[in-house]
């Protein structure tokens, strides 16, 4: 059942866009999630983490560099659990981290991240994620544009879970 608090919100903050628009994997797309208009408003951030607090039930965040930062970060405030960040690559400076924040070997650990379209950033958290010896299965995203990311990510044995589908966003808009 679609939130119709959540996408009134993010139609609120002029998230969803139309016309004609180039996303992260080359594909193109008639319609757009911008997150920076979403992640930059007040009220949609304190929904998104209420939201995501209400199916989470404890265990380490993460939230996947840049955009799904200010999402962990309410998330982590909403339920009072830890978080780590994770970089698409490794540091060239300082501790050299792809993986910043206190990660334990074996820990049970719930990705977020903003849109998912394909999956790939997702699963390349989770995979950064697993090296490090935690436990990952389960991608908690805010908008799923149902483009394939949660048959990718099924192949590793991992549950994408969407406050809200494009399908959803999109209908009566």
């Amino acid at each position: 059942m679609a939130d119709t608090d959540l996408i009134e919100a993010l139609r609120s903050a002029d998230a969803v866009q139309y016309g004609e628009f180039e996303l992260s994997h080359g594909g193109t797309s008639e319609y757009y999630v911008d997150k920076y208009r979403f992640e930059t408003d007040p009220d949609c951030l304190s929904r998104i983490a209420r939201s995501f607090a209400a199916k989470l039930d404890g265990g380490k965040l993460a939230g996947v560099a840049l955009g799904a930062v200010p999402l962990v970060a309410v998330t982590s405030v909403e339920t009072g659990s830890p978080y780590v960040v994770v970089r698409k690559s490794k540091k060239e400076y300082g501790t050299g981290n792809q993986i910043e924040g206190e990660l334990a070997d074996g820990e049970s650990v719930t990705v977020l991240e903003d849109i998912a379209t394909t999956g790939q950033s997702a699963l390349d958290a989770v995979e950064a994620l697993r090296e490090a010896g935690a436990v990952v299965d389960r991608v908690l995203v805010v908008v799923d544009r149902e483009e394939g990311a949660r048959e990718r990510l099924a192949e590793h044995d991992v549950e994408l879970d969407a406050l809200v589908t494009a399908e959803d966003l999109l209908a009566n808009a």
